[in-house]
């Protein structure tokens, strides 16, 4: 057996938390998406003893149904920033042209590849690879980092160098160990010991590895079941289907829920899994500005009124396609706003909660418990456990019988391999967890301790003066770079530093605003991140990155 017999670590015990956080600001005041939708204090004890026989927690408020969030305020990109940053992509792509033109004469063969080759043509060209090779291999070294051990509280990185101008990396034979604020370790269960990782030995030794099969071919195993009974329970709907990750459940679910003469709308920034699905499914696209009911709404005024191409005919179905918390705006999708467009022109919608389960709502259910409204109210809604639940795979829940279309018409479903049996222990034992079945308070701690961290965070850079994007709930904190040169600078300087952290460019953010994305974890103390605060401070006077015209302050 592991170790997780042992007593549960302190990080998340009541002590660890302490009486000048219960009364921050961070959780008392209101979040600036909603004006009603509150946090209580952390916990509400104020005695010493075991974290795991106190029954008397105070859960956060859900917001009553009626609340209507406000849009995101952000700030307009200062002009000489603009001018600045667009000026850097024209000189990396004018310098970058200009080295193809030189090397193709004195390094020719360098461009074999992209040349005709005994009349086969090439399979990628040199304009197709240009941006790899002139502009992503000059930062690669910021991205694909090897990582060893755990992405818990810390991780730690091989270290590597690079001789040749990132075209090959060596490993120099030693470690760094960093502060984690760049994996998407929520609630703190990856990790290598606990009841979590107990029952996951257990059921490996009882049941071994993979069901080497298909659902429809012997395949379905009861821990199957048994995680689909859980989490349709858990997100408030009638079944859901498991499959073997989050990006095969959106690409795969779309086609067969829409086809031909059908229309998906879809939010500007929604996942590429989402759009594949859209462009698999032949059915036509629109998309809305982001995360904007206003332009939700023109679009869909104008298909309903228009109808389809040519022959002007009502659309089979409309879905709108979105995500609970987007992955590289911290936005936390309006949902009652939505909700009343869905009631008034009758549309279908999807939710992708890829990010937002396990880390929104006072009992982590996601978008519905965040913003208080009945799951039922959505048709399908779509999340994965790689994120909040440390596992793997994904899942779609809805109406039993969407689920039950889905199970025979799913890609996914009917041909890709099952999840495997750990995987799906570690989803029943996480998710049993946070619905407090474990007969323990330690779901709701960690959903308050991640809740504080993100607001702390997120509020203490937005006092600093930076420009920051997303919500004050979003444990996911994009602080704007914008300038090309100062996206792989402000990676390099907080790796020397000792903070990992996620860089996020062109072409998966408009051009102009290239960020830096920190993901808040509930293994996360108080020092860690202030000693982080520290850290990226200094690093942003030292690129001029406070930018803020009217820093933020709570009130």
């Amino acid at each position: 057996m592991g170790k997780g017999k042992r007593a549960l670590q302190h990080i998340f015990s009541t002590s660890s938390i302490s009486k000048d956080e219960e009364k921050e600001p961070y959780l008392l005041t209101p979040p600036l998406s909603s004006a009603a939708h509150s946090l209580s204090p952390l916990l509400s004890e104020t005695d010493n003893d075991s974290p795991l026989v106190r029954d008397h927690l105070v859960p956060a408020r859900n917001p009553p149904k009626t609340v209507k969030s406000h849009p995101e305020e952000l700030e307009d990109v200062p002009l000489p920033i603009l001018i600045t940053t667009y000026f850097g992509y024209i000189v990396l792509i004018l310098f970058g042209h200009i080295r193809d033109l030189f090397g193709k004469v004195f390094t020719s063969s360098e461009y074999i590849p992209f040349s005709f080759i005994d009349g086969y043509a090439p399979m990628i060209s040199d304009f197709e690879s240009f941006y790899r090779r002139r502009l992503y291999r000059r930062i690669s070294d910021c991205f694909n980092r090897p990582v060893i051990g755990i992405p818990g509280r810390f991780v730690t990185l091989l270290d590597r160098t690079s001789v040749d101008f990132n075209s090959t990396f060596r490993y120099t034979g030693g470690t760094t160990t960093l502060l984690n604020l760049g994996s998407y370790n929520y609630l703190g269960f990856s990790e290598n010991d606990g009841p979590c990782t107990d029952s996951v030995e257990d059921s490996l030794l009882e049941y071994g590895l993979s069901t080497n099969s298909t659902r429809f071919e012997g395949g379905t195993h009861e821990l199957h079941n048994d995680a689909e009974e859980l989490i349709a329970r858990f997100v408030g709907q009638e079944a859901a289907m498991i499959v073997s990750t989050g990006y095969a459940a959106n690409a795969t679910t779309l086609p067969a829920l829409v086809t031909k003469n059908c229309l998906v709308i879809s939010d500007e920034f929604n996942h590429p899994s989402l759009i594949s699905g859209a462009r698999i499914s032949g059915a036509a696209s629109r998309v809305f500005k982001h995360n904007s009911i206003d332009s939700l709404e023109q679009v869909l005024r104008q298909a309903i009124s228009q109808g389809q191409p040519r022959t002007h005919r009502p659309w089979k179905k409309i879905l709108v396609v979105v995500e609970g918390l987007y992955t590289n705006e911290g936005s936390i999708l309006r949902l009652p706003e939505i909700l009343e467009l869905k009631r008034r022109y009758k549309f279908y919608l999807y939710i992708d909660e890829a990010h937002s389960i396990g880390s929104l709502g006072s009992c982590g259910r996601g978008i519905c418990d965040y913003w208080g409204v009945s799951p039922s109210e959505v048709d399908v809604m779509m999340g994965t456990f790689s994120k909040s639940f440390g596992a793997a795979g994904g899942y779609v829940s809805g109406s039993r019988e969407i689920v039950e279309h889905l199970r025979l018409q799913c890609y996914s479903s009917v041909y890709a391999e099952t999840l495997s049996i750990p995987a799906l222990q570690q989803i029943i034992s996480s998710v049993t967890i946070v619905m407090g079945e474990d007969g323990t308070n330690e779901g709701i701690r960690r959903l308050e301790r991640l809740a504080f961290n993100a607001r702390y965070f997120s509020s203490r850079l937005r006092e600093m003066g930076f420009i920051i994007y997303g919500d004050i709930d979003s444990p996911i904190i994009p602080l704007v770079l914008f300038n090309p040169a100062k996206i792989p600078a402000f990676s390099r300087e907080c790796l020397a530093r000792g903070i990992a952290v996620n860089v996020v460019a062109y072409s998966n953010t408009p051009l102009v605003s290239g960020r830096a994305k920190f993901c808040i974890s509930a293994t996360h103390t108080r020092e860690d991140l202030d000693w982080a605060l520290q850290q990226i401070s200094e690093i942003g006077d030292l690129l001029r990155l406070k930018l803020c015209k009217f820093p933020k302050t709570h009130a």
